[in-house]
């Protein structure tokens, strides 16, 4: 192995994503890449974004689940108004446009009590995103979505905490493994959508690219950074 390369909250972004792998000069048979979840919603082309994933996956990419994937898990499986609305309010209709959906269709059945289907490669996709990985470890790092409840040991985690934290995590993590995460937007952690590099050994890698920042990746162990916006 070359080096470990890291990214995350692609959210539906196909251009920047080849952009940034095309700029870190990526070998998938030299490098390890960890991807931390959220390829789907808010972008140009979500769908387009999952084969990407799935492909990599295949050349040997560790590939863990983020929010939103959660989130699409939960509308399409549970097929209720809420989880769809709740979807809907963080980028679904725009995950689901690529598909060629419209998500207003899938939310008058669910609330009309009826059930609907999906497509064979929408299936295939979601049955994929129900078992990514929530974690991924190295003797030196730790691999989350969003981070960990900093009172509870890794084998005590709960889902929504790994997808989902923020504080505690931030100001209350002490381990010695240092945590690589995403979901949390770097400026809101250091005012600049550059890697966030704590001092109580996290590392924050969210460019908020879908929100006008930059898509990052990180190399490890030497902490390198490279961005596309």
């Amino acid at each position: 192995m070359k080096r470990l390369l890291v990214i995350s909250d692609v959210h539906g972004q196909i251009d920047s994503f080849h952009a940034l792998l095309e700029k870190i000069d990526f070998e998938p048979d030299q490098d390890l890449l960890f991807l931390l979840g959220d390829y789907v919603d808010r972008g140009s082309d979500p769908k387009a974004c999952v084969k990407e994933v799935r492909l990599l996956e295949r050349q040997g990419a560790i590939i863990l689940k983020g929010n939103h994937e959660e989130m699409m898990e939960k509308a399409l499986t549970e097929q209720t108004p809420e989880s769809i609305a709740h979807w809907a309010a963080n980028g679904g209709d725009e995950t689901l446009r690529s598909y060629g959906v419209a998500i207003k269709e899938l939310y008058r059945k669910a609330a009309a009590g009826e059930s609907f289907t999906i497509s064979e490669e929408l299936k295939s996709d979601l049955e994929w995103i129900s078992q990514l990985n929530l974690y991924a470890q190295t003797d030196h790092y730790l691999f989350v979505h969003a981070g960990i409840n900093p009172e509870r040991s890794l084998e005590e985690q709960e889902e929504q905490d790994l997808l989902w934290i923020r504080e505690p995590f931030f100001s209350g993590y002490t381990g010695e493994r240092t945590v690589i995460f995403g979901h949390t937007p770097t400026l809101n952690l250091h005012k600049t959508f550059d890697v966030y590099f704590g001092s109580n050994n996290i590392i924050g890698i969210d460019g908020g690219a879908v929100f006008g920042g930059q898509l990052n990746c990180l190399e490890l162990p030497s902490k390198a950074t490279w961005s596309v916006r």
